[in-house]
């Protein structure tokens, strides 16, 4: 019998390597992106547009992260279609996905100007900043369609357990992105705008990629599938559109603590937003190493669910979170060696340099914890908990603004990190706690032959 488990445990092992493994090579390209995006604007320009940046980025999360559940609803929904073995609900899910993807687009570009103006008059931020962010916003919105149809392919990629797609694509626009926004904003008059155009071009040459490895995969998944039929019928799509429906208020509670983030930031001047801006993004840093397992979450608990296989979930909900928790720790102690030599990467700006010193910490402090939340997102969304995901989200948005009015009279700039903090701590709790009401029921499906 211990012999079998650890065949098993073995097995499992290898599944999620095999999935995790491409994942967290194409993400290691995700945050370089930003990183180079402001180390370029920080080496040649000033702190108005490295906070211009952080503001414009700002602007498409609110935006897309509105749009997230085009990978997290598409990747949770095709992994249980795909362990059934229903090939025919796996086409059609993508077909579903991608329409919305495009109507979608076409509402972000239809409302554009109204929407960056009404956010800008809400940001406390300088002139200066505003102009750079609303320059590089008008620039980088043409690529809408492509960012939201690569959202819905690379969560149907996932949930069809192939890992790699994904990573190719992520791996091209990415390294193209930089390689184009250096060279538009350090060899042509541009300047730091460039990076705005380095990010458009990017983004329609990953979409072609996509294309040509879904034709070149999955030709005989898609072949035969009737597009416009599967796109009017609204009823087969309830289910998606229902899960969708908790995922997008989810998104409104991230928004709202990235937005509030930023908007905090920016009250406290130009220097602490830049400082802001460069602490998320080592924050968020280790969490695309994270988040190769969180996607090896999705597609395993999702299948194994699909595949009336719930008895294996604690064993690999276990192990998932075994390899998670190592990347946090060696996240930890980098920051604590290397954390100030990895904000002097960012900026030479010496205002920043000097504010940052105060904020160590929490840099050092926030992987451990960061990373059991980004697992159970993974495991969540693989399990397709929509009511779960949302409420664990709500309760973080409330953690985040109760631990800032607290606070923020006593402990000034440093509040904004006390409720970043709270609200990661309120997603562990609620989805730690929420968890065995998940799993049981899916455990009491099984047939005797399944249950190990």
């Amino acid at each position: 019998m211990r012999n079998r488990i650890l065949t098993m445990q073995h097995s499992l092992n290898k599944q999620i390597l095999r999935l995790a493994i491409p994942s967290i090579l194409a993400n290691i390209t995700i945050p370089l992106v930003g990183l180079v995006d402001t180390a370029i604007v920080g080496h040649i320009s000033d702190a108005a547009a490295i906070g211009g940046i952080a503001v414009g980025t700002m602007l498409f999360d609110l935006l897309y992260w509105n749009f997230g559940f085009l990978r997290v609803g598409t990747s949770g929904m095709t992994a249980q279609a795909f362990g059934a073995d229903d090939t025919p609900e796996c086409a059609r899910l993508l077909i579903r996905s991608l329409g919305i993807a495009g109507a979608g687009a076409a509402l972000i570009l239809l409302l554009q100007w109204l929407f960056v103006t009404a956010v800008l008059a809400l940001m406390p931020c300088s002139a200066e900043v505003a102009c750079f962010a609303r320059r590089y916003f008008f620039i980088r919105i043409w690529a809408a369609p492509a960012t939201l149809s690569l959202m819905a392919l690379k969560g149907w990629f996932i949930g069809m357990q192939d890992t790699v797609s994904p990573m190719v694509c992520d791996i091209v626009v990415n390294v193209l992105n930089m390689a184009v926004s250096y060279a538009l904003a350090v060899y042509t008059p541009l300047g730091a705008i460039g990076v705005a155009y380095g990010t458009l071009v990017a983004q329609y040459v990953g979409l072609l990629t996509a294309v040509v490895l879904l034709t070149a995969k999955y030709r005989s998944v898609l072949g035969g599938i009737p597009i416009l039929p599967i796109l009017r019928d609204l009823s087969a799509a309830r289910r998606l559109i229902r899960l969708n429906s908790d995922l997008f208020l989810r998104s409104l509670c991230f928004m709202a603590v990235y937005v509030g983030y930023t908007v905090i930031a920016s009250a406290y001047g130009d220097t602490e937003l830049a400082v802001s801006s460069i602490l998320m993004k080592l924050f968020m840093l280790f969490s695309y190493f994270v988040d190769g397992f969180a996607y090896a979450g999705e597609a395993l608990v999702g299948r194994y669910i699909g595949a009336r296989e719930g008895t294996q979930l604690p064993r690999v909900v276990r192990l998932l979170f075994v390899w998670s928790l190592a990347v946090g720790l060696l996240f930890t102690l980098v920051y604590a060696i290397l954390g100030t030599d990895s904000i002097r990467l960012m900026t030479s700006d010496t205002s920043v340099l000097r504010a940052a010193q105060s904020y160590m910490g929490w840099l050092i402090a926030m992987p451990l914890v960061s990373t059991l939340a980004f697992m159970w997102d993974g495991v969540y969304v693989g399990a397709t908990a929509g009511t779960a995901i949302r409420n664990a989200m709500i309760w973080a948005a409330v953690a985040f603004g109760g631990a800032y009015l607290i606070t923020y009279r006593w402990c000034g700039p440093q509040a904004l990190y006390i409720a970043y903090f709270a609200h990661l701590l309120a997603r562990v709790f609620y989805l730690t706690a929420r968890w065995p009401a998940i799993v049981n029921p899916l455990r009491e499906q099984n047939t005797p032959e399944t249950i190990l």
